[in-house]
């Protein structure tokens, strides 16, 4: 709309004979046109590489059809919040039409472009190069990550750090990592819930294997190891359980007894029943170790050698009966007068028979703990699914997952 008044004329002079025309220099225009350099364009074009484009591709510098392009925004896509403004040439430095644009610096742009690439490059390089840094980060962490010891039976955490968390503002200490053995003395192993240690035999070593601890023994005489003092006090309940292998085929292998006189007060492991190995949970009775004054439990029927298994016997005071459980499941039990309270400390991989030692194990064993109550059959089977619960806990254990 106007005002009714026709604005004012300005008319242009007529352009110079030979001149390109209004804003353009005067003469013939170069060869190549305004603003190109003289001469054929490369093939390929001016700031494009020689050659043709790309097969399938989407020309130089573009994504294939139908790929979207990672390198740039779409501009035509509008966040729902923001207000589009209109296209103006007026907006657009270096488009002809916009002020001082009359032609864009191609070459300068091409420059540009090239660098907006390379940099993406590296910066796509760089990034790929830290998620494989975190990746193996995250292997070393799950590597070393938490397979220990179930915090409700008492007993250490193998994988806790010794230093402080970064998050804790109290700056206070996570518990050591767990060991297997007394600091500076490797043969002598660790009660991490007493204060019991046992000296291993020449032939009995320890190490890790995985995230675990396990004593191995060769089934020789020195194959055992000796507790500083007894840890059972037979004349009161008591539970004794052991993770055991075994790799011995035939004969008696003992993994846990206590007792160095003429005879034991108790053994765990394995024995020879109808002429086959069997898992078994002996008492002595009487104080001359004879054959008469013994009781046992015995899992028949089960596999026995190179079988990784889960033993527990255990004797209630009160109701004078003793029971063997097998991967939580209760073998049987049997009624006894008593415990006899034979002299002498905890063993492990052997056991006292008239005056002398025999059963050397031959094989690992590991998580070893002694309580001082009976086991329910529905404690048994807590106890092996990692459920007992923190209310009961050993009163010593050693070599702890």
């Amino acid at each position: 709309m106007t005002d009714g008044t026709n604005p004012q004329s300005n008319p242009q002079p007529e352009p110079a004979p030979g001149s390109g025309g209004y804003g353009f220099p005067p003469g013939p225009p170069a060869q190549g046109g305004y603003g190109f350099p003289p001469g054929q364009p490369a093939q390929g074009g001016y700031g494009f590489p020689p050659g043709q484009p790309a097969q399938d591709g989407g020309g130089y510098g573009y994504p294939q059809p139908g790929q979207p392009n990672p390198y740039q925004p779409d501009p035509y896509r509008q966040d729902p919040g923001e207000q589009q403004a209109p296209w103006s040439p007026a907006a657009q430095p270096g488009i002809p039409g916009a002020p001082g644009g009359d032609q864009p610096d191609w070459e300068a742009m091409a420059d540009r472009s090239a660098a907006e690439r390379r940099k993406k490059r590296l910066w796509m390089l760089g990034g790929g190069v830290t998620v494989l840094a975190l990746l193996a980060g995250g292997g070393t962490f799950f590597l070393l990550g938490r397979d220990g010891d179930d915090p409700q039976n008492g007993g250490d955490d193998p994988s806790a750090s010794a230093s402080a968390s970064p998050g804790d503002p109290s700056g206070s200490k996570s518990p050591a990592p767990y060991s297997a053995t007394v600091e500076g003395d490797p043969t002598l192993l660790r009660d991490s819930n007493g204060k019991i240690g046992i000296r291993l035999g020449s032939d009995t070593t320890v190490g890790p294997v995985g995230k675990r601890f396990q004593i191995v023994s060769k089934g020789t005489a020195n194959s055992y190891a000796q507790a500083s003092e007894q840890a059972v006090d037979v004349s009161k309940s008591f539970t004794v359980t052991a993770r055991l292998y075994s790799s011995a085929a035939k004969g008696a292998r003992i993994a846990v007894s206590q007792g160095d006189g003429e005879s034991f007060s108790f053994e765990l492991g394995i024995n020879e029943v109808n002429g086959k190995q069997a898992w078994i949970f002996r008492v002595q009775t009487g104080d001359k170790g004879a054959a008469a004054t013994t009781q046992t439990v015995v899992a028949e029927g089960l596999n026995v050698v190179k079988t990784p298994t889960m033993l527990m016997g255990s004797y209630d005071a009160e109701k004078k009966t003793i029971a063997l459980y097998v991967d939580g499941k209760k073998a049987g039990e049997a009624a006894v007068p008593g415990i006899w309270q034979a002299p002498g400390p905890l063993q492990l991989g052997r056991s006292r028979h008239h005056n002398i030692w025999t059963g050397a194990w031959q094989g690992a064993m590991h998580n070893i703990r002694i309580y001082e109550s009976a086991f329910s059959p529905e404690q048994a089977a807590a106890y092996k699914e990692g459920k007992l619960g923190a209310t009961t806990k050993p009163s010593h254990s050693w070599l702890l997952t």
